[in-house]
Parts: structure tokens; sequence; C-alpha cells
């Protein structure tokens, strides 16, 4: 019997044992026309108000990571490269699914202590289609992709505590922020619920309690969901599934 070299080893090439990820041209394509949609929403946001107070929103951010990670996401499926970190994809998702559900459930809702559904049903032109692109067109975008686009079986359930970190971020950076801008400003204070004039620190801190419950609870969901939903058809490779047969 002769044994093999490391060299001989190390002279197969990996495509040999793992077959080279299939192009995806239509998952491409989606995730960066959704990409493209949170961009054009953001741009518009700044072209028509004070980019530093625009990017001072808690939707301009999860929309900056929609189009960072779907746009991304984008160009692996197009170039067969394996897919994002599940801890970001999830992430995004998660956040751009609170920026949805807030807007419609609390600040669209004429019902809720906390809405400015007065504000949004005068937004016009530019501003309507910029509103309906981050709030509405973004997160149903994100979940059409993790539904229809993607496996199921990457998120952890660790990763529902880990995604706490962003809203977390976000919290302290708007309470810093309303504490160093003029209490003048309308906008000192980027949503109701976070303005401290109007509730003080304990009413904030339970309103962020609750919305970060609400968060975890969410994040939860998301993985339980990834973890009984059936496998998105994303491609047939024959031959990939041929050679798997083989190896057993």
């Amino acid at each position: 019997m002769i044994t093999p070299r490391p060299a001989d080893s190390a002279a197969v090439p990996a495509s040999a044992v793992v077959p080279p990820a299939e192009r995806r041209p239509f998952a491409a394509a989606f995730r960066g026309l959704i990409a493209l949609c949170a961009a054009t929403g953001i741009v518009i946001e700044c072209a028509h108000g004070t980019v530093l107070v625009v990017l001072s929103f808690f939707t301009i951010w999860s929309n900056i990571l929609v189009a960072v990670v779907l746009g991304r996401s984008a160009v692996r499926a197009w170039s067969r490269r394996p897919p994002l970190p599940a801890l970001w994809t999830g992430g995004a998702l998660l956040c751009i699914s609170v920026v949805g559900l807030v807007f419609h459930l609390v600040l669209d809702n004429p019902s809720n202590q906390f809405n400015q559904a007065a504000e949004i049903a005068r937004l016009t032109g530019a501003k309507a289609v910029a509103n309906q692109l981050l709030h509405t067109v973004t997160p149903i975008g994100a979940a059409l992709d993790f539904l229809l686009l993607t496996l199921p079986g990457a998120l952890r359930w660790r990763h529902a505590a880990q995604w706490l970190a962003a809203p977390g971020l976000y919290l302290a950076f708007a309470l810093i922020r309303g504490e160093l801008i003029s209490p003048d400003a309308p906008t000192r204070y980027t949503y109701p619920f976070l303005d401290v004039t109007a509730h003080g620190y304990a009413g904030v801190l339970v309103n962020t309690v609750v919305l970060g419950a609400a968060f975890y609870v969410l994040g939860l969901a998301i993985v339980g969901l990834d973890r009984i939903r059936p496998a998105a058809r994303l491609s047939e490779n024959r031959i990939s599934s041929q050679r798997a047969r083989g190896l057993k």
C-alpha cells in the first residue's frame, strides 16, 4: 500500500471536494432592489432635511444596515460566494421589522398615545415616497428575502440577545444627543417615547424596557420561525446532488 504524501493531498483543489455555489441572479436582483429602495429613501430624506438630524433616527440607522447587508448579499449571490453570517442578516431583519411595526402600530396609529399620524398625513411628494420606502417597502422586502430566498437553520437563540446591542446603542445615542442640543430644538428627542422632557427619565426607562422586551421577543420569534420554516427552493443542482450521494 502506498500512503499518499501531504503534497499530493494539498494538490487537490477545494472545488473537487466542495462544489462551488451557484449564481443566483433572482436573489441578487431582489436584494439589490431592496438595498436600492433603502438607499433612495435615505437620500431623499437627506436632500429635504438637515443631514445630521436625518441621520439621528433609528429608521435611518436600520435602513443603512439593510442597504449594506442586502447590498453585500446581492453581490455574494451573483458572484457565487457564501452568504453573510446569519448574525448580520438576522440583525438587519430584526431592526427593519421593528421600524415597520413601530411606525404602523404606534407612530401612524391615531389611537396610540405616541402617534404622529397628523404629521405623517401632511407628507407629500418625495417626502411621502421616502416615508413609504423606509417604513413599508424595506421591512416587507427584508421579510420576503428571509422567507423565500434564504435557507433555514442558520440563526441561533443567542442571536436574539446579541441583536439588542443595536437598539441599546441607539438609546444611548438618542439620550446623550437630547442632553447636548438646545431644549428648543423641535427634534431634540427623535421619538415621542424617548422624550425626557415629556415623560422624565423614569417614564422613558419604562418605555425603553417595554420596547426592549418587544425587540427580544421578536428576535426569538424570528429565530423560532427560522427553525421551523421549510427550506426555500433556491436552485436545483443535480450534479451536486449526485456527488453528495456518491460520497455516502
